[in-house]
């Protein structure tokens, strides 16, 4: 059986089970036709970036991260930092200016960070407006946003 055939049956097993431990996912790929050695299921687990997590009953199972999260947020990230023009304080408010048709995307990317001050955001083809939780903040606010642009 091929590499990417294997590691796909891998994933699908630990989506679709309760995998606790490498020999229970051997006997799995076993029922499927799949006889692999522990150390290359090992090294198929580390690339397929699989990991660990508690259960609520205090075992631990295999699972999946969710790389494509990551890559989506990188990517957001890139965007974010070659797009914001600048990030200004008017009134009560937070504006930051993009190039034309990113402000949208640099807004996920604001809201994807989880800024602790930030209350509410409306974004449009080439501006965002930011209201802080706390107005007395809104310094602090716009500090951190700069420094995510840098």
């Amino acid at each position: 059986m091929k590499k990417y055939t294997r590691q796909r049956l891998i994933l699908d097993i630990i989506q679709n089970n309760e995998v606790k431990t490498q020999s229970q996912l051997s006997e799995m790929l076993r029922d499927h036709g799949v006889d692999a050695t522990q150390a290359t299921i090992s090294r198929d687990i580390k690339e397929l970036r699989i990991s660990k997590v508690q259960t609520d009953d205090y075992e631990y199972k295999y699972t999946v991260v969710d790389t494509v999260y990551d890559t989506l947020n990188e990517r957001m990230e890139k965007i974010f930092k070659e797009s914001v023009l600048s990030v200004e304080k008017s009134g009560q408010f937070c504006v930051i200016k993009t190039i034309s048709y990113c402000a949208t995307v640099c807004g996920q990317f604001i809201t994807n960070s989880k800024l602790d001050n930030l209350q509410g955001m409306v974004t449009g083809i080439d501006t965002i407006f930011i209201t802080p939780k706390n107005p007395e903040s809104l310094d602090d606010l716009i500090e951190e946003l700069r420094d995510m642009v840098i």
